[in-house]
């Protein structure tokens, strides 16, 4: 069962205010909650549909149709920065909660570390995050940090800062690093000024479509450029 303090206390876990105050989130859906469970994230509280019954699921649910499952964890604390190296991942103003989610599955997907994310990106443990992230949140090292210092370090140690412009050199023509931090930028406005002059590299994925979309999506984007980096 669950009590109405109970319910009151999770609701209230749908705002960052409230998120950040007690230090916890919430996951929703039965794949997601059973990857919580063998997650390492400490599980403050779970509930299934089946045992508290649909009308109270449906008051403690993010989702506009309740979920077979939900959870509380405990938020873990960010740990120290790493040293640059590798193939890493800089979001860059990404405010999307769907797009950043996306993103941390895509960092999953083609093995990234560690993802940076500057401070006005969206919030890692916002519940549109979570549900996107397909798990990722469980798996990637996301350190919130003002970008231009985190890549003028990257740049300081020897290593490539790279990001992809319109007018940049062919991504599928051009010789690529096996160790780089990417960025990823804003929705409408991309690369932010002060990202962009630590950037020693500018990367364009070509379109081959004549005077069709004007752009992508910068979650296909990251996809397409962090395929040809792993491809190499």
């Amino acid at each position: 069962m669950i009590s109405n303090a109970e319910i009151k206390w999770v609701r209230s876990l749908h705002e960052k205010k409230f998120r950040e105050r007690e230090g916890a989130f919430i996951v929703e859906g039965e794949k997601l909650v059973r990857e919580a469970l063998n997650s390492g994230f400490e599980v403050l509280h779970c509930w299934w549909r089946d045992e508290i019954g649909e009308q109270a699921m449906s008051r403690i649910s993010c989702l506009s149709s309740p979920s077979p499952a939900l959870a509380v964890l405990r938020q873990k604390a960010e740990a120290p920065l790493p040293a640059p190296g590798g193939l890493c991942l800089a979001l860059d103003g990404i405010r999307d909660p769907g797009n950043f989610g996306t993103l941390l599955r895509m960092a999953d997907w083609f093995g990234i570390p560690t993802v940076f994310a500057s401070p006005d990106c969206a919030e890692l443990y916002n519940p549109k995050v979570v549900q996107a992230t397909m798990g990722a949140v469980f798996r990637k090292e996301v350190h919130y940090a003002p970008l231009p210092e985190i890549c003028a370090q990257w740049r300081e140690a020897g290593f490539p800062v790279l990001g992809t412009f319109l007018n940049g050199e062919n991504i599928y023509q051009t010789e690529l690093p096996a160790d780089a931090l990417v960025i990823a930028g804003n929705e409408g406005s991309g690369i932010s000024a002060a990202v962009a002059e630590q950037v020693t590299g500018r990367l364009t994925i070509p379109a081959f479509g004549g005077n069709g979309a004007e752009s992508l999506n910068v979650a296909a984007a990251t996809a397409i450029v962090l395929s040809e980096f792993r491809r190499r």
